[in-house]
């Protein structure tokens, strides 16, 4: 069974971190490219960062180039987000999902098909 798997979200103070995990099963996470989004209450789902296949090019949302990291870890199949100086505008479920590459078309403009069930991300004092 195909299937992704988010975790390490939690409650963490403003300026903190928090490092996200998408773990596959029933395939390789190396050879498909992968997007991770979040949607906060009443608000549009946003591509947070995403990482091509073909040659590992990245993408991050404006607000938070600098404070994320996308990366791989093959070995142990998943695909990891590192956030630091988390702040009030970051807290949302954060989702990871496989991504359709296309021509040269960047990851963000993608079609991303199958998703995980989310991880919560809450920034508070």
């Amino acid at each position: 069974q195909v299937q992704l798997v988010e975790s390490g979200g939690g409650l963490v103070q403003p300026g903190g971190s928090l490092r996200l995990s998408c773990a596959a099963s029933g395939f390789t996470l190396e050879y498909y490219s992968i997007g991770w989004f979040r949607q906060a209450p009443g608000k549009e789902r946003e591509v947070v960062s995403c990482i091509r296949s073909s040659d590992g090019n990245t993408y991050y949302l404006d607000s938070v180039t600098g404070r994320v990291t996308i990366s791989r870890d093959n070995p142990k199949n998943t695909v990891n987000l590192q956030m630091t100086d988390l702040n009030p505008a970051d807290p949302a479920v954060y989702y990871c999902a496989t991504g359709r590459e296309f021509g040269t078309a960047r990851c963000n403009e993608f079609t991303y098909d199958s998703w995980g069930q989310g991880t919560q991300v809450t920034v508070s004092s």
